[in-house]
């Protein structure tokens, strides 16, 4: 592969892709350069969701993709926000309209259960019948008050116990070494290797 196009417009999540994909004999491109809307991620999965995504770029660009879906599970609610993360407070997006229903949502909730996740797909082709699958996961628990400047998303209420800390408080280099997408792009980074 010589060139691969990034099947996202979330700022914090390419600047994380480009930061570990640097490294690549490849040109890295983004839907964006590409003037690529979004896909639609009308599915209940994360993975259907993703490979929605690439396939969506590589059909439209004529080149390799690779597209994330990822969010937070709480436990107590059943894994919401779930594949909805991006959106939980509705359209459009907002980190902070996000945070604050999440936080309302677990007004007297003890059980603080979370998990960020994250799978990514990459297609060689927009029909390819085996596109690579890397999945990471990242647990901790959701706060009771946001804290912390860093990061983007649900990361002002993560809460890391092993570090102390919010995944907001942690600087770019320490999330890009444990976070759920820096476990899939590790896993996702060993597959390439063997795909070669």
């Amino acid at each position: 592969m010589r060139k691969l196009v990034i099947a996202s417009g979330n700022p914090g999540k390419l600047r994380e892709f480009q930061l570990t994909l640097a490294p690549l004999d490849m040109e890295i491109l983004t839907q964006a350069q590409l003037g690529i809307d979004e896909a639609e991620e009308p599915h209940c999965t994360f993975i259907e969701n993703a490979l929605a995504k690439a396939r969506h770029v590589s059909r439209i660009s004529g080149l390799p993709a690779l597209a994330d879906d990822s969010g937070i599970c709480v436990a107590a609610l059943d894994g919401a926000p779930g594949v909805l993360s991006a959106r939980f407070a509705g359209e459009p997006g907002s980190d902070a309209r996000n945070n604050e229903k999440l936080l309302h949502m677990m007004q007297g909730v003890t059980d603080r259960r979370a998990h960020y996740y994250c799978v990514l797909v990459l297609v060689h082709h927009a029909n390819d019948p085996q596109p690579l699958i890397a999945e990471g996961e990242w647990h901790g628990e959701i706060a009771l008050e946001m804290r912390g400047e860093g990061g983007f998303g649900y990361d002002p209420l993560f809460w890391i116990p092993q570090l102390n800390k919010m995944s907001a408080e942690l600087s770019r280099d320490e999330k890009a070494r444990i976070s759920h997408r820096a476990q899939a792009l590790d896993a996702l980074l060993q597959k390439m290797r063997l795909d070669r």
